[in-house]
C-alpha cells in the first residue's frame, strides 16, 4: 500500500486570516508540499490539470518536472492529465519526456474532466466526453506504458480492466455506496479479462484533508460535501456541486448518480 498526497490546485481563502494566494505564491506551495512529502518518506504526490479559475496547474508537466527535479524517491503523478481534451500523441511524448528526467518515477493518471466551459476551448464538446475518453485512451495505450485510469463512469472502468490499468476512483465528491459499486466492477473486470485475481487489481483512493480544528467544528471554512465527509453534518447540496453534465445524460457531474445500479452497463 502506497501514501501520498494529492491536489488539485485550487486557490482558495485561508478560514483563518480570510487572505486570498495569489497564484504565483499557490504554485509555490504547491512545490513546497511535494519536498515536503519527500521529506517526510510519504510515496506519491499529485497534481491536478485543470484551464479555468480558480485552479493553477494548468501545466502539470512542468511542475512534475521540477518537482522531479529536487526529489530522489517520490512517485510523481497526475490527479488528473485530462484524457478527453488532450492530444493523445501530445500527452504520450510530455510524459515520456517527464519519465526520463525522473528515472521512472511518474506514474500517468487520467480521467476525462468534469468542466463543461472547458471543452470548447480546445474544441471539444463534452457531450462527447466519453467516446472521446475511450477512443483517446486506446490510442495512448498503444503509445505508452500501463498508467492508471481516474474512474466515475462504467464504461471507463471496463476500458481500465480490459487493459489490465491502475485504477483511482474520483470518490471526492461521490457517495461511498457508488464508489464501493465501481470498485467492485473494476475488480470483476480486472479478474474476467485474466490479468490476475480481484484482490490483485490496483485501486487507489482520494480522502479530502481537514484541519483538526475543522474537524471539532471550531473552523468555518470547510467545504459542504468535506464536512459530510468528516461526519459534521450531511451534504446540503442533494444535487451535487457541479451543473449538470450532459455526457452524463444531464446528472450532475459532481452528485449523485446510479450508473452502477443499470443492469448491463459497463458489463
Amino acid at each position: 500500500m502506497q501514501f501520498g498526497i494529492f491536489t488539485v490546485g485550487d486557490v482558495t481563502t485561508d478560514p483563518t486570516t480570510g487572505r486570498t494566494p495569489t497564484e504565483n505564491e499557490r504554485i509555490k506551495a504547491t512545490l513546497a508540499i511535494a519536498q515536503k512529502a519527500e521529506e517526510v518518506g510519504l510515496d506519491v504526490f499529485a497534481t491536478g490539470e485543470h484551464h479555468n479559475p480558480p485552479f493553477v496547474p494548468s501545466s502539470p508537466t512542468t511542475t512534475l518536472g521540477y518537482i522531479a527535479a529536487r526529489t530522489e524517491n517520490l512517485i510523481l503523478s497526475t490527479s488528473t492529465t485530462l484524457i478527453t481534451t488532450n492530444d493523445p500523441v501530445k500527452i504520450a511524448e510530455d510524459y515520456a519526456t517527464l519519465q526520463h528526467l525522473a528515472d521512472g518515477r511518474v506514474d500517468l493518471m487520467m480521467g476525462r474532466g468534469n468542466t463543461g466551459p472547458v471543452y470548447p476551448w480546445f474544441g471539444k464538446d463534452i457531450r462527447q466526453g466519453i467516446p472521446l475518453a475511450i477512443e483517446n485512451y486506446a490510442l495512448l495505450h498503444k503509445l505508452t506504458a500501463r498508467g492508471r485510469r481516474s474512474i466515475r463512469s462504467p464504461e471507463i472502468a471496463e476500458q481500465a480492466a480490459y487493459y489490465g490499468d491502475g485504477f483511482f476512483h474520483n470518490n471526492i465528491f461521490w457517495p461511498m455506496e457508488h464508489t464501493k459499486k465501481m470498485v467492485s466492477l473494476y475488480r470483476r473486470r480486472y479478474a474476467h479479462y485474466g490479468h490476475g485475481t480481484e484482490e490483485q487489481a490496483i485501486v487507489g483512493l482520494g480522502v479530502p484533508g481537514v484541519h483538526a480544528e475543522e474537524l471539532a467544528g471550531r473552523g468555518t471554512g470547510v467545504p459542504p460535501v468535506l464536512r459530510q465527509r468528516a461526519g459534521l453534518r450531511p451534504r446540503p447540496v442533494p444535487g451535487g456541486l457541479h451543473p449538470r453534465d450532459p455526457a452524463d445524460g444531464g446528472l450532475p457531474a459532481g452528485g449523485h448518480r446510479a450508473d452502477a445500479d443499470v443492469p448491463g452497463r459497463g458489463r
